[in-house]
């Protein structure tokens, strides 16, 4: 159980640019405000990922996301409702309401509302986060506190302890417009 407490702290972290560490239902995850642009480009360059790959955004409750859904079709809408909270990801139009170091080269966002009741804490204090595992490209996804430790050592403004959501194999990722299963977990 993370304290109330804990999480508020990690949640001010975030709110004042920082990058976090924390666990999601499958693997461990790194984080932080995706309106950061010194944040996102922070994250990235400890994935050493490219910009253009985009990354996925996670949030406690599909209202975090209203600003992005408000305009799709009704039997779109209800393909989220469907499958949210749970570790199901959409890949959304994102309508050029979000910045490139988002979406990287793609027309799309990619979107998940989590079951994990640490992530759904904080987002809850700090609205949707960038959510991408917390291992550097080409290396195993994290499965451990340790894991992160060992990848990145001090380079971290944060650690939000927890356990794992129990499932072993990160997000389903799907195509909101065609249904398409991109990921399967």
């Amino acid at each position: 159980m993370v304290s109330n407490w804990r999480v508020q702290q990690v949640a001010r972290v975030v709110r004042e640019g920082g990058v976090i560490a924390y666990p999601t239902e499958a693997v461990w995850g790194l984080g932080c405000d995706p309106w950061n642009e010194d944040a996102v480009y922070r994250l990235l360059a400890l994935k050493e990922r490219p910009v253009e790959k985009g990354l996925i955004l996670v949030a406690d409750n599909v209202r975090q996301f209203d600003f992005l859904l408000e305009d799709l079709p009704e039997t779109w809408l209800d393909r989220l409702a469907s499958t949210w909270p749970g570790p199901n990801t959409w890949l959304v139009p994102h309508q050029n309401l979000l910045p490139e170091w988002i979406t990287g080269q793609h027309d799309s966002v990619a979107l998940r509302v989590s079951g994990h009741p640490v992530v759904r804490d904080l987002c809850a204090l700090t609205g949707p986060l960038v959510s991408t595992s917390a291992n550097p490209a080409g290396r195993p996804a994290a499965y451990s506190r340790l894991r992160v430790q060992q990848y990145f050592g001090d380079q971290l403004d944060a650690v939000l302890g927890g356990a794992l959501g129990g499932r072993r194999n990160p997000s389903t990722i799907r195509d909101l417009v065609s249904g398409k299963v991109i990921r399967a977990s």
